[in-house]
């Protein structure tokens, strides 16, 4: 191999062979794969419950929970997004004023969109110790918010609201 210092910066060519230089090679050649087998398929199954990221079980569980609240309450919930945000922001200054970090938060509605109820994954996941504990604790949480935007006590909004403790 020759290296040149050239004052466009260090580059790399590989050496020539006799048939003339080499060819530039595609990312899928240089690989390290010898004998050209690679995957021969998924490292996880679909029906293997470590196919999902705790990432995309969480979009479910805020999925799920805004479903049941869609059923139960209809129109009210039309045009209302559930997000969910890794961090709540700001949250390096919250730590340091030993303030608790909120598991979620409510933007109102502005003339351009809805409102939207935002949880932050990672505070509710710190909170809780297993998976059913998560699931019941985001419910909990949707449910909260909820209220906060229809203005009303999240017992009346939804009946199993902290029963499953």
């Amino acid at each position: 191999m020759q290296s040149s210092h050239h004052d466009s910066g260090f580059t790399v060519r590989l050496a020539e062979t006799d048939a003339g230089p080499a060819a530039p090679r595609s990312f899928r050649q240089r690989r390290r794969n010898r004998h050209g087998r690679g995957l021969r398929g998924e490292l996880m199954l679909p029906t293997l419950p470590g196919y999902r990221t705790r990432s995309d079980r969480f979009d479910d569980f805020v999925l799920d929970s805004a479903e049941r609240l869609h059923d139960i309450w209809g129109k009210p919930l039309d045009g209302v997004r559930f997000a969910v945000n890794e961090i709540p922001p700001g949250l390096e200054q919250l730590v340091a004023d030993r303030a608790p970090a909120p598991m979620g938060a409510y933007t109102p509605a502005t003339p351009d969109e809805g409102p939207v109820i935002t949880l932050y994954r990672r505070v509710v996941e710190q909170a809780c110790g297993s998976r059913d504990e998560l699931q019941d604790l985001v419910h909990d949480v949707v449910v909260e918010y909820t209220a906060e935007m229809l203005g009303v006590p999240p017992e009346s909004l939804d009946p199993v609201y902290r029963r499953r403790y």
